[in-house]
């Protein structure tokens, strides 16, 4: 029995391909080759790249920036050209769930948001320039990437809908993302209430002081 002759098997094949390629744990592999030690253990021990860019190196930093992103897109892209856009919406949440869960290292990952654009420019470009030009304006406006973040993940669904690319599944996946995003970011919301989540560059601003 082929793929095309069982949708439910190309589901189940979209599940677990997009899983595994989520899970590659990009920070860490990038952070040990580089010669950075295990990210795990540096700053918040988390692995994405604004963990890895604590280790000082911005270049293994844009590697795990690029690395999240593209394993989310690729998991998408790849399903959707083999498989149906169904498939393409259920191996690029497989990747998301991946990459907060990789079976590698304990289901200890990170918060997904690299991986959470590289899904949505991936599924529907307009929605990710949307959802990234959010981020860009509140990241410009309060200087607070986590809040960026967050509010990029809450308006994305609405995204899908003004912008006329929104399918059930789709709105499912936006919306299954976002309350995860929200729920990895729970230390940060903490910090947002209480004034205290750091701003943009200010951790340069109080090294150089």
């Amino acid at each position: 029995m082929s793929f095309a002759d069982s949708p439910a098997l190309a589901i189940v094949a979209s599940l677990v391909g997009g899983y595994l390629l989520g899970s590659i744990p990009f920070g860490t592999i990038a952070t040990r080759l580089g010669g950075a030690g295990d990210i795990r253990k540096v700053g918040s021990g988390n692995i994405g790249a604004t963990n890895v860019l604590r280790t000082g190196r911005r270049d293994l930093a844009l590697i795990t920036l690029l690395g999240d992103a593209g394993k989310g897109a690729v998991a998408v892209l790849i399903a959707g050209a083999v498989f149906s856009p169904l498939a393409a919406v259920v191996a690029g949440g497989a990747a998301f769930l991946g990459h907060l869960f990789p079976v590698w290292l304990g289901f200890r990952g990170g918060k997904g948001v690299a991986t959470f654009f590289g899904i949505l420019f991936a599924i529907a470009w307009p929605v990710g320039l949307a959802a990234g030009a959010t981020w860009i304006a509140m990241a410009l406006v309060f200087r607070i990437s986590s809040l960026g973040s967050l509010t990029a993940a809450a308006l994305t669904p609405l995204w899908f809908l003004l912008l006329h690319q929104a399918t059930p599944a789709r709105l499912a996946l936006a919306a299954g993302m976002a309350v995860l995003v929200f729920l990895r970011h729970e230390a940060n919301i903490r910090r947002l209430l209480k004034g205290e989540e750091p701003r943009i560059g200010a951790g340069k601003s109080r090294a150089a002081a």
